[in-house]
């Protein structure tokens, strides 16, 4: 894990160009963030709880890392607001593989694709902060803002997922894009 402050991380990803990676996506249609136009919502975040499994060893420990299908359902219950103020498209990404994704995207009824970044390449090639947890690399919760491919705000760290879509709603009323 890296020592990197959490303001230099928002620092040294605001402004950012992404890089060209076909993601896997739950609708089973590969997705380029670098290639959207216009205005793109991505929160990153570790992973969601698997139906009667229990999460890993001291989970709940791991500053950052509860708190997923929150932040999912908070987006989902917020995506036809964020569209009002001018998001054309909105994705959850996560390490996890699109066919676990799948279920947790059905189960939770959302109206937006989940992500598969499970060979790391797209959080690498950004140097998106991570975390280790029973041998599984995870992305730390952050949330981007991407407008025509650049990154235009990031929400880092994310410290109440539940209330992260209100934040991204709020940011985007009063940062309409020009």
């Amino acid at each position: 894990m890296s020592s990197e402050s959490d303001a230099h991380i928002v620092e040294r990803l605001t402004g950012q160009i992404l890089p060209s990676f076909a993601l896997a996506a739950t609708n089973d249609q590969p997705v380029d963030l670098a290639t959207l136009s216009g205005r793109t919502v991505v929160y990153a975040y570790p992973r969601t709880a698997e139906p009667d499994k229990p999460s890993p060893a001291g989970w709940d420990e791991i500053p950052g890392a509860k708190g997923c299908t929150p932040q999912s359902c908070s987006f989902r219950d917020h995506a036809k607001e964020l569209s009002a103020v001018g998001v054309d498209h909105l994705f959850g990404l996560s390490s996890q593989a699109t066919d676990y994704q799948k279920e947790a995207a059905e189960r939770l009824h959302l109206p937006f694709a989940l992500l598969s970044d499970a060979d790391h390449r797209f959080k690498e090639s950004m140097a998106m902060p991570d975390f280790v947890a029973d041998d599984m690399r995870l992305f730390k919760r952050l949330t981007m803002i991407i407008d025509d491919g650049r990154i235009s705000k990031v929400f880092y760290p994310v410290d109440a997922p539940a209330e992260d879509a209100e934040n991204v709603l709020r940011w985007c009323r009063d940062n309409p894009r020009g």
